[in-house]
């Protein structure tokens, strides 16, 4: 039996012993457009509505999401890997009991490790799925292969953008390059457009229109529209005080839109058959080790 089978089996036997935990992947053409708010207001929402949760921050040397909880991980990804702590030592615990786990390195240097210690690693990350109902993977920003690996591996992306022509324009280019990758295919991901800092509603549905018209001419790739946060000052002061807006303000408008969008991806129609974190993990590790 090779490697490659012995992940599989894995990930076999582990689906068939726990429920598996949905992974939403949330990412972004360009720096600066919300992304990580978006993430983490979307887990305190789903928090609310009592799923469990786990934010899996992959922006490698930045982080956007410890500073936003005012939590300092002791652990983050890499002493799972090389330090032999356990998932659950890695779990740093943020308001209302939503969990993360800062990736910094780790994720990018599972690619040099053998392929039995990967084995090891994936049935570690396995154990996330009888933790959380939910895990949100928060990607870096931009088209970094970094970033287009967890794209092919994810079942569900967010697309974070903003009425600024260059947030749609990197918007653009980040759907070409996930095309374009050999892995990825349409028939296994679903993608969802979330429109940023609107002035009106009906700017977020202009917004989606022009990528949309794009994206159906030249790239065929189908998604569909999520929803938009308005811009809101309410945000901002809560980053300053390094709370999610969800719960520094509940009521304020970005909160309320946060919370329609989450009860969105709960509806029944916009929920995706769930695959788990090792075999999300083992998507990356099968493309780069087992090809």
């Amino acid at each position: 039996m090779d490697q490659a089978e012995q992940l599989r089996n894995i990930i076999k036997a582990g689906s068939q012993q726990r429920s598996l935990a949905r992974v939403i992947t949330v990412t972004s053409g360009k720096g600066g457009v919300g992304k990580s708010n978006t993430a983490i207001n979307l887990a305190i929402q789903f928090r609310k509505m009592n799923q469990r949760v786990i934010i899996l921050d992959a922006d490698f040397g930045l982080a956007n999401i410890e500073i936003m909880f005012g939590a300092v991980p002791k652990h983050n990804l890499c002493d799972l890997i090389y330090q032999g702590k356990n998932i659950k030592e890695i779990i740093t615990w943020g308001p209302m009991d939503v969990g993360f786990i800062s990736g910094g390195s780790g994720i990018a240097g599972m690619s040099n490790l053998s392929r039995g210690y990967l084995s090891y690693i994936v049935q570690n990350l396995s154990e996330l799925d009888s933790i959380a109902d939910i895990i949100i993977v928060d990607t870096g920003a931009g088209i970094s292969d970094a970033v287009l690996e967890f794209l092919v591996a994810s079942g569900e992306i967010l697309l974070v953008t903003t009425p600024e022509p260059t947030s749609i324009t990197d918007s653009y280019s980040l759907l070409k390059a996930l095309g374009r990758h050999p892995r990825f295919s349409v028939d296994n991901a679903q993608i969802k457009v979330i429109a940023n800092k609107i002035e009106k509603e009906e700017e977020g549905h202009i917004l989606f229109n022009k990528l949309n018209a794009v994206v159906s001419r030249y790239l065929k790739i189908p998604f569909s529209y999520l929803g938009a946060v308005p811009q809101d000052n309410q945000l901002a002061k809560a980053v300053m005080q390094q709370m999610p807006v969800s719960l520094h303000n509940p009521s304020a408008k970005a909160s309320l839109a946060y919370e329609a969008i989450a009860a969105k991806l709960m509806d029944r129609e916009n929920v995706v058959r769930k695959r788990g974190m090792a075999a999300f993990f083992s998507h990356m590790i099968n493309g780069k080790k087992m090809g």
